[in-house]
């Protein structure tokens, strides 16, 4: 059963993830424009529950205020040896957002408002038509709805990754863990610890978000070229709670698995002359660190700011310099030129923790990445830096499913 055109709005928004629910929300709440999105329905095409992390810079972004389920106003790396680094990044603070209250926040927010609306749907084209955009899409009962609207905003994953230089892949699992006693500091977020044996290629380490004193989230994480198999994280897991955190007797909640891309690649922000791609696949992750939740408010809000405006085209997630910065370090790792765990051991070390938050966020100064140039291996990073601009971009195959935007 099909049906013909089923409503306007200025924006679609297709996908319901960090992405497209943070643009949404803005557009909504900000009233610039009327908006549509649309999410899969109930079933397997949805995503399990995520979690998303990222820094507060001191309240900047009380969009996302409600959904938060979990502050860290302290940080600790721990290195290869042993040695425990607390540092306090005052006034940032490091944040946690589940995906189930993300959508709940949004989707009361969209139902309340005049200019917002969700559909439950699956996506089957998007395509320019004259003045615009249309999104095809199907109904849970099985009716071909169609939607116009002056922008279409696209946040699901792409099929294959863009050819890049360089490609790692940022992989996990985590163990939502109860343990018998108290066993962790609630003011204090663990971001690497190195204390778990490295692989051949790239790094490891455990991540450590401490909900309760006797409740966390624990993680084993790699940075290389291929994920493991469950029971390989498991296994790893098991070994990082009982011989490295020693949490003694314990139960596992819940768990959660993905693989989010640390690449070079040069993403198409733009599929059509009114068709923008948003989030990861619009390349709003950080390549040499993971990180998407932050990047993609501030990418919203630059997003709404374009369309108050009336500019036709839409601002990139991140800079040049940031990425060109981000490709070298890549580079680096991926060679084996500089050892991982010592690197970001020494980033925390030796540099002020707001500027190395910035930094992470790519929101430093000229200078300010200097100083910090400067506190890294020099001879290696400035081998890589010549090399990278003469490497060729090849095709790689897009990682597996589960994105965690931190």
């Amino acid at each position: 059963m099909s049906q013909g055109p089923v409503g306007t709005s200025d924006v679609v928004v297709v996908g319901g993830g960090a992405a497209g629910l943070s643009l949404a929300h803005r557009l909504v709440e900000d009233g610039v424009a009327t908006v549509t999105v649309v999410e899969p329905p109930d079933g397997p095409a949805r995503p399990a529950e995520r979690t998303w992390c990222y820094w507060d810079h001191g309240g900047d972004d009380d969009h996302v205020d409600e959904a938060v389920t979990a502050t860290w106003p302290l940080l600790r790396v721990h290195g290869p040896d042993g040695s425990p680094l607390t540092v306090d990044p005052a006034p940032s603070r490091y944040r946690m957002v589940r995906s189930t209250a993300f959508e709940r926040l949004v989707h009361a927010r969209l139902a309340r408002s005049p200019g917002g609306r969700l559909l439950r749907a699956t996506a089957d084209s998007v395509r320019d038509v004259p003045g615009g955009a249309e999104v095809r899409c199907t109904a849970a009962d099985g009716r071909t709805l169609t939607l116009c609207s002056r922008y279409v905003f696209d946040s699901r994953p792409l099929r294959a990754l863009p050819p890049a230089r360089t490609r790692l892949l940022q992989h996990f699992r985590g163990w939502f863990v109860r343990t018998r006693t108290d066993r962790f500091d609630p003011a204090v977020a663990d971001l690497m610890d190195f204390r778990v044996p490295q692989p051949r290629h790239g790094l490891a380490f455990g991540y450590v978000l401490p909900l309760a004193p006797d409740r966390a989230l624990v993680e084993y994480t790699e940075f290389s070229r291929t994920p493991l198999t469950t029971a390989a994280y498991e296994s790893a897991l098991g070994h990082y709670a009982r011989e490295v955190l020693r949490l003694g007797e314990f139960t596992v909640d819940s768990a959660e698995q993905g693989v989010i891309p640390m690449t070079d690649a040069r993403f198409p922000r733009r599929a059509g002359a009114a068709v923008f791609r948003i989030g990861t696949a619009g390349g709003a992750t950080r390549p040499a660190t993971g990180y998407t939740f932050a990047a993609v408010q501030r990418h919203s809000r630059a997003i709404a700011a374009a369309l108050r405006d009336g500019h036709g085209s839409m601002p990139a997630p991140h800079g040049r310099r940031a990425l060109a910065m981000d490709a070298v370090l890549l580079r680096a790792l991926d060679t084996g030129r500089i050892d991982g765990p010592a690197f970001f051991t020494g980033l925390f070390r030796r540099t002020p923790p707001q500027r190395l938050l910035r930094f992470l966020d790519g929101a430093t100064s000229v200078r300010e990445e200097w100083g910090i140039g400067l506190r890294t291996p020099v001879g290696p990073m400035l081998r890589t830096a010549l090399e990278v601009p003469f490497l060729p971009r090849r095709p790689h195959p897009a990682p597996g499913t589960g994105e965690r935007p931190r």
